[in-house]
């Protein structure tokens, strides 16, 4: 299992539309082949911030069956406009 962490910064004044948007877009992303699960979480003293946890079986199940498709252009189109700069993304492993 690989979890996926998203640093995302929301634009200002537009956390609820944020909020709202990336719920449609979770259906988008929890459909994807080889996604196990996935949790927005929101910052208490930077509201504007977000986490995003995705577990996935693996980094090629993240990069092959989401972002190198149609899915990530719909899932990107629907919460992207709200980002206040690009999100930053890595991969982990349990130790």
């Amino acid at each position: 299992m690989v979890l996926e962490v998203a640093l995302i910064d929301v634009l200002a004044g537009q956390e609820e539309q944020f909020v709202a948007a990336y719920g449609k877009a979770r259906a988008v992303l929890v459909s994807t082949p080889g996604c196990l699960s996935a949790r927005m979480t929101r910052g208490v003293e930077s509201p504007s911030r977000f986490v995003l946890l995705v577990e996935w079986d693996s980094v090629e199940a993240h990069l092959e069956n989401f972002r190198a498709t149609e899915r990530f252009t719909t899932w990107r189109g629907l919460i992207g406009p709200y980002f206040d700069g690009a999100p930053r993304v890595e991969h982990f492993t349990a130790v």
